[in-house]
């Protein structure tokens, strides 16, 4: 005679128990998603989520949805809104502050090609859509979170500050004209800019070509060079 079960009790079966190992597998994030620190998973869902929403359309809990937290681990990145709006700009720029390794110019001509090599590479920098991205986002936000337009701010300067550098060691050898260095790194990239940078944050133009890139940091070295020959 069968032993009967008490009742409501029903023993696993081979199906049942499969059937749990794959709920439970679904549910486990992914080894690639645990391996992201905490910090960099929160900011980088809530720069996606302001991106697309606008600071005001976005809430802690959209964020902490997005990377896959609790609220309370929310919290131990950033106390509120505001500072992860901040913070999540302030990690994007320092992506954007990569050093401006400028080799000392031997003379005119390894000057030039240097000066067209840093055209170059900001203006790929910037046409990023990422890097648009920050522009746009600091922008919108600067009456609600000010300091981020300030972050990004610095940013920019400190391009200008080592181009300024290297162009005084230039005339300290004698490469290049007379003339105040933060001057003329102002004058540089008003040359290499000149309205693009306004026309991809107003989304009126595409990004050039990286030919064209190329084309327009060489006419910008070209032009600076005869300002300060």
């Amino acid at each position: 005679m069968k032993k009967s079960r008490p009742h409501g009790i029903v023993s696993p079966t081979k199906g049942s128990l499969g059937r749990a190992a794959t709920l439970a597998r679904a549910k486990k994030p992914s080894k690639a998603f645990d391996a992201a620190p905490l910090r960099q998973r929160v900011l980088n869902a809530a720069f996606s989520a302001f991106v697309e929403k606008g600071y005001e359309g976005t809430s802690t809990l959209e964020i902490a949805t997005r990377a896959k937290v609790s609220k309370r681990e929310l919290y131990q990145v950033c106390a509120d809104k505001p500072g992860l709006l901040r913070d999540a700009i302030t990690e994007r720029a320092q992506l954007m502050r990569r050093p401006l390794e400028l080799p000392a110019a031997k003379d005119r001509a390894a000057l030039a090609a240097t000066l067209a090599a840093l055209g170059t590479a900001v203006l790929r920098g910037v046409c990023d859509p990422a890097v648009r991205a920050v522009y746009r986002l600091a922008i919108a936000e600067s009456v609600q979170a000010p300091e981020v337009a300030q972050t990004l701010d610095g940013v920019r300067a400190a391009a200008r500050a080592s181009l300024a550098a290297a162009l005084s060691q230039a005339q300290a050898d004698r490469l290049i004209g007379a003339g105040d260095p933060a001057t003329m790194a102002v004058d540089f990239f008003a040359l290499l800019w000149g309205d693009l940078l306004l026309q991809l944050l107003l989304r009126v133009a595409e990004p050039p070509k990286p030919p064209i890139l190329e084309q327009r940091a060489r006419e910008a070295t070209r032009k600076f060079l005869r300002l300060y020959p």
